[in-house]
């Protein structure tokens, strides 16, 4: 499914397209050096790239887990990687008044999955006019994202995309419904799957969400079965130490492997 973003490479290429970065801007330099070599791996395997970070985290479990640099800067960082690496970007937004903000410097706002379901905060990122990704909240069907899909339309948005990210399982686990990919594909909006997400064990004792890593490359490769339109990856060069997420993220030196599987797994499904 094409999307209208005139920085999305090689969207003729019969590939997924990928959301990928850090969880959280951290500093520049590390943002920086992520961004290049993602999109020098995504360049030569022609996939469609999408830069991901996050400038702020409000969803966290601890008073003092890590939450962000400062608004601004992170949010500048995010402009500046738009503009020298000349990829679209794509950011959470967690409050109304923060779509007019986000909006100046990506490309696509993303609505966290706890957050799915605030109307105000959905009608805010749609009169941006940018596009906008709704993850499925984790205690939602995915039939019922229908809601959220028509609040952008009736606020005036069509460019409207969906992410599964699991739905919970008792109260530390996930569980992907593959059933859901297609369902709000009937929509007619593209679906993406978060894969590192859905490998969250969140409500730990510690505070600390868990994860479980060693199952990315299952669930990305049955999500290429399932035909999403797009897969979603944070990455980093060493999550054990990252700031945020670190428990489910994809080592950064492990993600050319991954992609290079999907994208020979994605042209096998093409013929079918």
């Amino acid at each position: 499914m094409h999307i209208d973003l005139p920085k999305l490479r090689n969207q003729d290429a019969g590939n997924f397209f990928l959301l990928a970065g850090p969880c959280v801007v951290e500093s520049e330099e590390m943002t920086r050096s992520i961004a290049e070599r993602i999109k020098e791996i995504t360049a030569r395997l022609k996939i469609p790239f999408i830069f991901k970070a996050s400038y702020r985290k409000a969803n966290r479990t601890r008073l003092d887990s890590f939450t962000g640099i400062g608004d601004e800067t992170a949010l500048e960082i995010l402009g500046r990687i738009a503009k020298d690496f000349d990829v679209p970007t794509v950011t959470d937004i967690h409050e109304s008044h923060e779509a007019a903000l986000a909006a100046k410097y990506v490309d696509v706002l993303q609505i966290p999955a706890f957050l799915c379901r605030q109307t105000d905060l959905l009608v805010a990122a749609a009169k941006t006019g940018k596009y906008v990704n709704v993850k499925k909240g984790q205690f939602l069907s995915a039939g019922s994202m229908k809601f959220a899909v028509n609040k952008l339309k009736e606020s005036g948005n069509n460019k409207i995309m969906l992410t599964e990210r699991g739905t919970m399982l008792g109260y530390s686990d996930l569980i992907v419904d593959f059933r859901g990919v297609p369902e709000m594909q009937k929509f007619e909006v593209p679906v993406i799957l978060d894969i590192t997400h859905s490998l969250q064990q969140p409500n730990q004792g510690s505070g600390v969400t868990g994860g479980q890593p060693h199952l990315i490359g299952t669930i990305a490769k049955a999500g290429m079965a399932a035909r999403v339109d797009g897969i979603f990856i944070e990455t980093h060069p060493d999550p054990a130490n990252a700031l945020s997420d670190g428990a489910n993220m994809l080592h950064l030196d492990k993600l050319e492997a991954l992609l290079t599987q999907l994208v020979a797994i994605r042209q096998v499904v093409n013929k079918f």
